[in-house]
């Protein structure tokens, strides 16, 4: 199948991987000096998202969380009406003094950022909040419905896949899978929707046993069916065929992952490196 997955298909070339780290210290940076009066270009930022996760191709969005003071926190959530969008505003502020010529907006829960060579990356504003059995959080605003605040814990999640996708486990297949199923769902069904968490957490709970061959030696057994094959199988199962919409929850930490506008691009995604 010229379609199916294959080890060390989707690796960054090193000059995006450059471009990607200076200007993540550029912009922590940047951050460090409006809120927490320092130049650190590391402190209070980390890589989120698929790039977090290990997930991304050289299309996938870069998605950086930026952890501002508890302080920040209290004063926006005091406004009377949306201050999460009062929020996003001042942290687009700060970004387009080092970047004039970048288009920049503040787009619902973060700021995008559009560089010319055609790199995205999108900016969480986050406060750290500390779980009474001593799980880490981040606050993030969302300037729908009037202003609210959602949660995400990305290390859970990162931590999760990277120990799914280690020797020991898938020996590199969970990461791999995750970043062809982004290449065909770039390739052949850009006009559809369909997350990278939605991505990340279907191949993540349906993986199995599965993984790259660790010792050609002693897998000389061939299963009845692929790999490509046994996702669909597993898709039509969960799924009905694509007619329900399941529930999912994120590796490790367990948010609710909302699946409803990307059923249908998956199921495309996953016939499509079935043939």
């Amino acid at each position: 199948m010229e379609n199916s997955i294959k080890k060390g298909k989707h690796k960054l070339p090193a000059d995006i991987k450059e471009t990607i780290s200076k200007r993540y210290k550029r912009i922590t940076k940047v951050m460090n000096k409006e809120f927490w009066n320092n130049e650190s270009e590391f402190k209070h930022s980390l890589y989120v998202g698929s790039y977090g996760r290990g997930t991304a191709i050289e299309s996938s969005d870069i998605d950086i969380l930026l952890e501002l003071p508890a302080s920040e926190f209290d004063r926006y959530d005091n406004y009377k009406f949306n201050g999460q969008s009062q929020l996003l505003q001042l942290l687009k502020t700060a970004i387009l003094e080092t970047y004039p010529n970048t288009d920049i907006k503040a787009d619902g829960q973060v700021v995008v950022l559009n560089f010319t060579d055609g790199m995205k990356m999108e900016l969480l504003p986050a406060f750290k909040e500390t779980k009474w059995d001593g799980t880490t959080v981040y606050k993030y605003p969302d300037t729908n419905m009037g202003g609210r605040w959602k949660s995400t814990n990305p290390k859970a999640e990162q931590n999760a896949i990277k120990d799914k996708d280690s020797n020991v486990n898938s020996n590199g297949l969970m990461t791999e899978t995750c970043k062809h199923l982004r290449y065909i769902r770039d390739t052949y069904f850009s006009s559809y929707h369909l997350s990278g968490i939605v991505i990340d957490t279907f191949v993540y709970n349906a993986i199995g046993y599965w993984h790259f061959p660790k010792n050609k030696d002693a897998e000389k057994v061939k299963p009845l069916k692929t790999f490509e094959e046994y996702l669909l199988d597993n898709f039509n199962i969960v799924t009905n065929n694509g007619t329900l919409t399941p529930t999912w929850f994120a590796p490790g930490s367990n948010m609710i992952v909302e699946t409803g506008t990307s059923i249908k691009c998956l199921q495309k995604v996953l016939k499509k490196i079935n043939e």
